[in-house]
Formats: C-alpha cells, structure tokens, sequence
C-alpha cells in the first residue's frame, strides 16, 4: 500500500476523519486564498464592478460544471468502497471508466458552457455596468473547464483510496501560479478581468496535468490514460447511480444560488458587490466544517466496502460533535470582526454594510449547516446518494429561495439572508429523520452485492 493511502476500516474514527480532513482544509484553504486573491486584485486594481462581475461568475461556473463534479464523487465513493474490501481490479477499472467518461464528454460540456454563459447573465439581471466583465470572465474559464473538471476527478480518485495529501499538492502549485500570473496580468500587462480569468485557466490545467502525470508515477496498481482508457458499463451505470444525485444536487445549489443573485442583483452594485466579498469570507470560515464533511464520505464509503457498519454509527456521531464545536468557534472568531475584514476587499462603506448583512445573519447560524453537512455526507457515502439530494431540493426550493424573496419584500434586503438558516433547518429535519430510521443501511448491503463484472466498450 503506498504511503499515501488510509484505511479507515481500523482505529479511532476521529483521530482517522481529522488526519483525512487536515490536508483537505489546507487544500481548500489554497483553493479559496487564490480565489480571493483574484477578489481582492479585481476589487482594488480593477474596480468595484470588476469585483462584482468576478463575484457573479462562480455560481454560474459551478452550475454548469456541477453534474460532472457529481460523477466525480460517484467515483469518489465506488473507489473507497472497493479500497474497502481489498479489490484492487474494481478501483483500476473506475479510474479507466471515469477517465474515459471525461474525455468522451468535455467537448461538448466546453460548448455547451460557452453557448449559455451570455443568457444566463440576462437570466439572473446582472447590470449592465457589470454584464460585460462577467461575460469576458466566463467565456474564458469555460474555454478552459477541462483543467477544473480534471482535476477534481484526480482529487475524486485520490480521496476514495483515503488519500487526501496529494490534492494539496496539487493544489499548492496552482495556487501558486494563479497568484502569480494574476499580479502579471493585472498590474503588469492591465489585462483586467480578462487576466484574472486566463491566470485561473492555466493554473488549473498545469495543476491536471501535473497530477496525471505524479498519479501514474506513484500508484502502479493503475495508470490514467487520457484519451485510451476504456469504460466498463456496469461500472459507468454504477459511477452514475451514485453520482448523479449528487451531482443533481449540486446543480440544483447553483441554480438557487442564481435566483439568490439576481435577488441580490436587483438591490444594487454595491450590494452585489458586498455579498460577493462576504460569500468568500464565508467559504473560507466553513472549510474546516467543510473538509470534516468531506472525511465522512470517505470514511463511510471505506467501511460499507469492509461491511463495518458498527464503525460508520460511531464515526457519524462523533463527525458530528466535531462539526458543531468547530464552527461555533469560528463564528465567535468572525462574526464581531466582519466589517475589517469585508474591508480588504473593498473600502467602499456601502460594500462593507452589504457584506457584514450577511455575515453576521448567515455565520452566526451555520451551526445548523453543520448538522446537515455531515448527515448527508454519511448517507451519500453509505451509497444512499437521493437522500441528500431529496433533502437539499426541498430545503432550497421549499424553503430558503422563497423565504428569501419573502423577508426582502417585507423586512428589507439585509433580512432575506435570515432565508439560509430556515432552510437549513428543513434540511437537517429530512436527513436526520432517513438517518435516524436507518433505511439507509439496506443502501450498504445492496452496494455490497451489486459489483458488476467487467464490461468494456
């Protein structure tokens, strides 16, 4: 077994889900500090709409890349689960059928993305002064999406085998050369947004490939081959069963984070502009409850495979402790000092209001998230992946989309964020209830019986 991998089917299931998750904190950590970076040299050299412009991007790259980031989890978790009852043929043939899918698929997703970004634009009623700047961004991530989409299935197969170090390495060199090129485009060559977005492109895809080539000099059981690796069917049927829910679910985030934003839109570029600043403030405080969140899945997937059901109740439950304690931390931390810190993105005071309106509202209960987190990660690992995709379309859809459109009209705009707890509350209640009945461990037995026989195509 190379060094890198952890089997979580032996020992103590906190100290193995904290060891998993630390590298992915400072992956994360990487992921969101270059992210920010971009933030902060739009926000200061650019300008106030660059910085919105930039800002509004995100959710639309991650809805239109979403459904195959799913399949990377599906991945994720078929590989943890074969790591977990030692079949080493089983993980060599999702790595060949995923890698296969993704090459099969990438053009057309480029199309597709490049085609919808202008619409999707006027959908969400991004202003005019901003319209351009997050159209030139979007067209030039999405020129590029592969090197995104390649590395998170690199990260996908690493995490299932419980290696959760090699992503940050990964991620260390983009985060690198993002910040880089950023400052050369920008300052230097006064690209603009248009810099901003190039400088993430290539990062993205040296980080790929870097990985490509560092995965096949350390795993011998396997080799990624990327445009002759042949798809098992069952297996691709299986990656799918397991992903696209997940996938789904992350899709469907999006697009209510989109209704959000035009919400958002509809009060102004300042306003934008401060929920912008403040969202990325936000992702960074709950990376910690993040990657905790992310161990869980691997942990459960490891164990259903080992057929260790006693560890997975017993992990769950201490995720969960774990959770809960660590973000009530962090929001004591952040919450009193969120006008500084919307500060360093943009000194403009109506920014800074806008920003700690939802700071204050959305962190000071995101206690609520980290119940839900964890809950739907155990389940989505155990292989039960509609759960938590049932419980995410009803909390978002059900509740926080009109509740925020509901208190804006009646309380004010800085009130629709109240909108995120209600709807975190609902989920918990569906997912804790499919958790606590415990339906979900028919899930595991029907994974464990249910490893097809190679097929290729």
């Amino acid at each position: 077994m190379p060094e890198q991998e952890m089997d979580m089917t032996r020992g103590s299931p906190m100290r193995l889900m904290v060891r998993f998750s630390l590298p992915l904190l400072f992956g994360n950590a990487l992921e969101q500090f270059y992210n920010m970076v971009d933030s902060w040299v739009v926000g200061n050299f650019v300008g106030t709409s660059a910085m919105a412009a930039v800002g509004i991007a995100f959710p639309i790259i991650f809805l239109l890349t979403s459904l195959f980031i799913g399949m990377a989890v599906g991945t994720s978790i078929l590989i943890a689960q074969f790591f977990g009852a030692g079949d080493r043929d089983g993980v060599r043939r999702s790595v060949d059928t995923v890698y296969g899918a993704l090459m099969v698929s990438i053009l057309p997703l480029t199309l597709l993305a490049l085609l919808a970004s202008g619409p999707i634009l006027r959908l969400i009623q991004v202003p005019e002064s901003v319209y351009e700047e997050a159209h030139i961004y979007l067209m030039v991530v999405f020129a590029g999406i592969i090197g995104n989409l390649g590395y998170n299935v690199n990260a996908g197969i690493l995490q299932g085998l419980g290696d959760s170090r090699t992503p940050l390495l990964f991620l260390s060199v983009a985060c690198g050369i993002n910040i880089v090129l950023d400052l050369l485009f920008v300052l230097v060559f006064h690209w603009g947004v248009f810099g901003v977005a190039l400088a993430t492109i290539l990062a993205q895809c040296f980080s790929w490939i870097y990985g490509v080539f560092h995965i096949n000099r350390t795993y011998k059981t396997f080799r990624i081959c990327l445009f002759r690796s042949p798809m098992d069917r069952g297996l691709l049927k299986r990656v799918l069963r397991l992903g696209i829910p997940s996938g789904i679910q992350q899709c469907q985030l999006a697009v209510a984070v989109l209704v959000i934003q035009a919400l958002i839109n509809s009060f102004g570029e300042a306003f934008a502009a401060g929920f912008s600043a403040a969202n990325k403030i936000d992702t960074f405080a709950f990376m910690p409850v993040d990657s905790f969140c992310l161990a869980v899945t691997t942990y459960v997937g490891q164990n259903v495979g080992a057929g260790r059901l006693d560890r997975v109740k017993d992990g769950v439950r201490k995720s969960l402790l774990l959770c809960v304690g660590t973000c009530l931390v962090i929001s004591v931390l952040v919450v009193p000092n969120s006008a500084w810190l919307i500060s360093i993105f943009n000194k403009d005071p109506a920014v800074i209001a806008a920003g700690q309106a939802y700071l204050v509202r959305v962190l000071s209960t995101m206690w609520l998230l980290s119940i839900m987190y964890p809950l739907n990660n155990a389940l989505r690992g155990a292989g039960a992946s509609v759960v938590p995709m049932v419980s995410s379309i009803v909390a978002l859809w059900g509740a926080r989309v009109p509740a925020a459109y509901v208190l804006a009209h009646f309380f004010g705009k800085e009130n629709l964020y109240w909108a995120y707890p209600i709807g975190w509350t609902v989920g918990i209640v569906i997912s804790g209830t499919v958790y606590l009945r415990g339906k979900w461990k028919l899930k595991c037995a029907a994974s464990l019986e249910s490893v097809p026989d190679p097929v290729k195509d």
